[in-house]
């Protein structure tokens, strides 16, 4: 469910991204406190089309009742209609829409030592969670290596530095620019599966290490599950969120269905405890169906990134595009991404609640 919130601050973070914090009324506080990592889809209408766009909250998460800080990061992307709005345009007072949040990368704080690996903007949610954790957890350790085009590219660098100020002895920060040489540090390169396989060892004692999160581009997202995998790390210790897809490939372990799709299916959809049944029509996806009698069905980015739209497939066969949001032991219960997916069989039931 959407709720407007009131834009209080529009912070310049670098040229190209900027952190949009907003106003949560007394009445929706318990609705918009999050858990570490997870994130909000904003939405407007441009030119009569409805755009959403899913951002992840950056702000640690409160113990208590008080008013929720509900902030995200926004990188500019080239011919975003979203993000040129939030850097261009976007200012105080304004009112956006705003979904509750929500998303699977999220993270309950509990004692031990985690680390992260991410680029760019994928800092966001890492921060969240290493901020939270560190805060209410005086016995865990992180672990933050991260990499960036070039030092006046990099997001939240005062929020980093300020976990580092507070916490010396419990938080550990490893920089890499791939444009950049630095004075010290490590050298400038891409973090791929070759380089993090060879420096990880010598940075922490990885068979240690209680959990890993990975976000950023995939390509970065990839490399460093291989790598870790490669390191004897168990699957079930490695979260992911991929914040940006370059060429089209599902990861490794999670690939898209094949098959033709069903020319004439009908689907059968559970949400919000009320079902219905809609035909398909050609080249539809399985979202797209439903939404034409179902606005409130739930999505963002109909990319197959964030998982949103994350259905249970009751019955019938499906096919999966792309898949960069389900881990597979969900697919292996019967999950889908129902933006994703097109109908194999004559008939198809989902079930959004499950």
């Amino acid at each position: 469910m959407f709720h407007p919130l009131r834009v209080s601050a529009v912070e310049r973070l670098t040229d190209d991204s900027v952190a949009i914090t907003f106003t949560v009324p007394p009445e929706l506080r318990e609705t918009f406190r999050h858990t570490p990592g997870q994130h909000i889809a904003l939405r407007r209408t441009v030119r009569g089309e409805e755009i959403r766009r899913t951002y992840s909250i950056c702000t640690p998460a409160a113990e208590s009742a008080d008013e929720p800080v509900v902030r995200v990061g926004v990188r500019l992307v080239e011919g975003g209609e979203f993000s040129t709005y939030a850097l261009k345009e976007l200012a105080v007072g304004d009112t956006i829409e705003v979904m509750e949040p929500m998303g699977r990368f999220a993270f309950e704080p509990r004692p031990g030592r985690f680390a992260a690996i991410v680029g760019g903007s994928g800092i966001t949610p890492v921060l969240s969670i290493a901020a939270t954790l560190l805060a209410q957890e005086p016995d865990a350790r992180f672990a933050l290596i991260r990499s960036d085009r070039t030092a006046a590219s990099t997001m939240f660098l005062d929020e980093v530095a300020d976990l580092k100020d507070r916490w010396p002895d419990r938080f550990q920060l490893v920089t890499t620019l791939s444009r950049e040489e630095q004075q010290s540090g490590l050298p400038s390169g891409r973090l791929d599966r070759g380089r993090l396989t060879e420096l990880l060892p010598a940075l922490l004692p990885v068979p240690e290490v209680d959990g890993w999160f990975l976000c950023g581009p995939f390509g970065l997202v990839q490399g460093a599950e291989r790598a870790l995998r490669g390191l004897g790390v168990p699957r079930s210790r490695i979260h992911q969120e991929i914040f940006h897809v370059d060429d089209g490939t599902a990861p490794a372990g999670a690939p898209p269905t094949t098959g033709a799709a069903q020319a004439h299916s009908v689907l059968t959809a559970t949400l919000h405890g009320r079902s219905g049944n809609w035909p398909v029509q050609e080249a539809d996806s399985l979202l797209e169906t439903v939404l034409r009698a179902r606005p409130d069905a739930p999505y963002a980015c109909k990319g197959g990134v964030c998982g949103t739209c994350r259905a249970f497939l009751v019955r019938g066969e499906v096919r999966m595009d792309r898949n960069f949001a389900l881990e597979t032991e969900e697919t292996e219960a019967g999950y889908v991404l129902a933006c994703q997916s097109h109908p194999l069989t004559p008939e198809v039931e989902l079930d959004f609640d499950r």
